[in-house]
């Protein structure tokens, strides 16, 4: 539906604190020249909650206008309020984005009944497609698949984007016609043999080619290939861990001469110990020249 390889992109910050659209523009080109053959604009990932409305909708006519011609570009439009979620999912609409991620409404652990309507509510803005994101570790509930099961019934939502390690309930998910999509990176090879689509990524900033062919591979019938290509790739994932999504992707992407700056409070830039993890990381994937000491 929207491509294997969504890349949840970071949004790059000037010394003000200011988004550097600049900036934006070169990475989401060289994403999708590496790997991604779509972007999620304004996820966490892109630190949204401390995002203007302005900001965001700048930040979706930036995406389209470099790489809509040849990429998907997803609009991050959920929050926890629905008034604000229809506010920001009928601009996105209208600037052209081609679909949306809406994530559960969080904190309040509002019942199925309201998440329902609060998904029926922005569904009604847009005749494109809703991906909804599970992250129970973020939201503090996790949609079981009644749950999907009644969302599925909205004809716009397509497709899950399940950070939620939950094999069983992610077989479910493709059972009911949906499009399954890792909402952890690590999750990307073993939903693959489920039968997901592919995954909306972090890791994919800076081994994008490696993920991509990881799912060529995958769908070419090379199993054993692409779970050797999933191995090769943990220091990937361990980079993710070093401290909280996107600080340590962010001091990834500075150290390989990507210029996105730093953050918003509350996040922060990463600490010379975090920073050396990372640069470990990175060498480790080959993407820098060990540093002799």
């Amino acid at each position: 539906m929207q491509g294997e390889i969504l890349t949840a992109i970071v949004t790059p910050f000037k010394a003000d604190g200011a988004v550097d659209y600049d900036a934006f523009r070169a990475l989401a080109s060289h994403l999708v020249a590496n790997g991604s053959d779509g972007l999620v604009v304004t996820g966490t990932t892109g630190e949204s909650p401390t995002l203007s409305d302005d900001e965001r909708f700048a930040l979706y006519e930036a995406a389209l206008d470099e790489v809509g011609d040849r990429a998907t570009v997803l609009a991050g439009t959920g929050t926890y309020s629905t008034a604000h979620s229809v506010h920001l999912t009928r601009r996105a609409h209208e600037l052209g984005a081609h679909g949306f991620l809406v994530i559960t409404p969080y904190y309040n652990k509002p019942p199925v009944r309201g998440i329902v309507e609060h998904f029926r509510a922005i569904a009604s803005e847009s005749d494109r497609p809703i991906v909804v994101y599970n992250i129970p570790g973020r939201v503090v509930l996790n949609l079981e698949t009644d749950t999907i099961a009644q969302l599925a019934e909205i004809p716009t939502v397509r497709a899950v984007k399940q950070a939620y390690p939950d094999l069983e309930q992610a077989r479910a998910i493709v059972e009911l016609g949906l499009e399954l999509y890792a909402g952890d990176d690590d999750l990307v090879f073993p939903f693959l043999e489920l039968g997901g689509r592919g995954g909306v990524c972090v890791h994919t900033h800076v081994v994008g080619p490696r993920v991509k062919e990881m799912v060529r591979r995958f769908r070419a019938g090379d199993v054993e290939g692409a779970r050797a290509l999933d191995e090769e790739l943990r220091p990937s994932i361990e980079l993710l861990r070093v401290a909280p999504n996107p600080i340590a992707i962010k001091a990834a992407l500075n150290l390989l001469g990507h210029d996105v700056g730093g953050h918003r409070l509350p996040l922060v830039e990463a600490t010379e110990d975090e920073r050396d993890a990372v640069r470990d990381c990175l060498e480790r994937l080959g993407l820098l020249e060990r540093v002799a000491v």
